[in-house]
């Protein structure tokens, strides 16, 4: 094959990547909840976090090496990404899963963290984005369908003060960090770029998790899956796409597919009779979904 006819053949794939990029990523972020639920009963969770940051770093690292990456060409890039790093990886997931191992319901942190959207779109202004009433109108009716649909797992029993701070604190820190990424380095090589933040958010989440938590790891099954997940599919495969997406697009037009998550993971195990109410849970996920191209302020078509 000619190096002309190979030319066209590869920008196909990208185009390919790019147009399954945002189901895609909706799919394996949606994993998150559910491999937060099962680790809280393996490990601490700062701990779980801690091996989650390193094992990915040993997965990147010989993708950087074997493919020659470039690494921040500055100081000020590499300190630039680090903090968008602490921000979106130690600050939201420890808020996700400490929030989760205090006892809070996979239903509450994922209304709370659907709110992402809500808070990104105030914040646009910060970094030249502007949202219009169409937009706002997709805001609304996707929060009001996050909210049809966890409602029937939120339990508020015995809910703490310190989970639910846990839980906003999250929220506050990926919008942050989204916002921060978008603005300061949104191009970087992600194999070397992503290496930079999990060891930034390593070194900034293991002292917390020397003088707080002292409870072992139990090595059984359930955590190697646990931790294989994490890093493989999400640390890795669903944070590539994320800032794939954030490097394309506007941060509030990105930020719109969290609106997607929390439904799809409710509806992972299928619209069944098991579930309690599964039409309730289906016309829920529908309206997030019909929302998102108000939200993106464009065709039904059209991707954000």
């Amino acid at each position: 094959m000619s190096s002309h006819s190979a030319a066209p053949a590869v920008a196909a794939g990208d185009s390919l990547l790019i147009r399954a990029a945002p189901a895609l990523f909706v799919l394996l972020w949606s994993t998150g909840f559910i491999v937060a639920k099962l680790g809280a009963a393996y490990a601490p969770p700062l701990t779980f976090l801690e091996w989650r940051y390193a094992l990915a770093m040993a997965v990147l690292a010989p993708m950087i090496w074997l493919g020659r990456a470039r690494w921040p060409a500055s100081r000020m890039q590499a300190a630039h990404i680090a903090v968008a790093g602490v921000l979106v990886h130690a600050g939201y997931l420890a808020g996700v899963w400490g929030a989760v191992a205090l006892g809070m319901s996979a239903g509450l942190i994922a209304l709370i963290v659907g709110l992402q959207p809500v808070l990104t779109a105030l914040a646009g202004p910060l970094i030249g984005e502007r949202v219009g009433a169409r937009q706002w109108l997709g805001l609304g009716l996707g929060f009001a369908g996050v909210a049809l649909v966890a409602a029937n797992k939120i339990a508020v029993a015995g809910l703490t003060a310190s989970a639910l701070l846990l839980g906003v604190f999250g929220l506050g820190s990926i919008t942050a960090g989204t916002l921060y990424q978008k603005r300061f380095c949104p191009h970087f090589d992600l194999r070397t770029g992503t290496f930079v933040q999990y060891a930034a958010s390593f070194a900034v989440t293991l002292p917390f998790a020397l003088v707080l938590e002292d409870a072992p790891m139990q090595w059984e099954p359930g955590l190697y899956f646990a931790l294989g997940w994490s890093v493989i599919v999400l640390s890795v495969a669903a944070i590539f796409l994320l800032f794939l997406l954030i490097r394309r697009g506007a941060a509030t037009r990105v930020v719109s597919l969290f609106y997607l998550t929390p439904p799809t993971t409710a509806l992972m195990p299928g619209c069944s009779s098991r579930n309690r109410s599964p039409g309730r849970r289906c016309s829920g996920w529908s309206w997030p979904s019909s929302a998102s191209p108000w939200w993106c302020g464009a065709e039904p078509h059209r991707q954000c």
